[in-house]
């Protein structure tokens, strides 16, 4: 979890992962759309050839939300796959 960024206003979890191919890039995203099914966490993503930005947000809506222990879960687990 150490390279993920939490961030206020609104309250969030951000993280980038470089790849040295589009290959590389394109199977961490199989594997992350396979992580979000099985748990039901849909993260906002933001991708080019070697890159991919993910930011995990509150499932509630409502201002002030925090993230969860499931939230951070998630983010570890996503840690999982880029290792």
């Amino acid at each position: 979890m150490d390279n993920w960024q939490h961030r206020n206003r609104p309250n969030r979890l951000e993280r980038r992962f470089d790849f040295d191919s589009y290959g590389l890039t394109r199977d961490f995203l199989d594997q992350l759309g396979e992580l979000s099914e099985a748990s039901g966490i849909f993260p906002d993503i933001s991708f080019g050839k070697t890159y991919v930005n993910i930011t995990l947000r509150p499932e509630s809506e409502e201002e002030g939300a925090d993230l969860t222990s499931k939230d951070y879960k998630f983010a570890s687990d996503i840690d999982g796959l880029f290792n």
